[in-house]
């Protein structure tokens, strides 16, 4: 079985194991690893203009805001805007802050039609440690993986 094949089984089983909609869970480093793996393969990071401007981002990935910023409101332009940049046929990867967001739209996008959709646990700063600061445990700035700041 090849490096591919493995990752995305993992993450089947974990999405299987947590009754998801979509395809399967990914930690940051499968996740990253897939976007090596798999031509075509793309990351949809759901934050804010606030976040990716103020937090940093992940170079190269679609941004399309799940909730608006400021205000907080769903961005009902969300699937339009998904069908504008992403392929139906990629393998798609929603990534948020701490990987709830990203569920949503994971969610959303496979009721679109995309079949080949996947959460990236964690999110890009991961949860908030025992002194409510996030960056510390879990994420993709925590894995080391490339970003930017905004």
């Amino acid at each position: 079985m090849g490096k591919l094949t493995e990752i995305l089984s993992l993450a089947q089983g974990r999405g299987q194991a947590l009754e998801r909609a979509y395809q399967g869970e990914l930690t940051p480093l499968e996740a990253s690893e897939l976007l090596r793996l798999a031509p075509g393969a793309r990351i949809v990071d759901v934050r804010t203009r606030a976040e990716w401007d103020w937090v940093g981002r992940v170079p190269g990935a679609v941004e399309i805001e799940w909730n608006q910023y400021p205000g907080g409101v769903r961005n009902p332009n969300f699937v339009a805007e998904l069908k504008r940049q992403v392929d139906p046929e990629a393998l798609v990867m929603f990534l948020c802050r701490s990987g709830v967001r990203s569920i949503a739209a994971a969610t959303a996008a496979t009721e679109a039609g995309y079949n080949n959709c996947y959460n990236v646990l964690e999110g890009f700063e991961g949860d908030k440690d025992a002194n409510g600061h996030r960056n510390t445990i879990g994420g993709w700035r925590k894995a080391g993986l490339p970003w930017i700041q905004g």
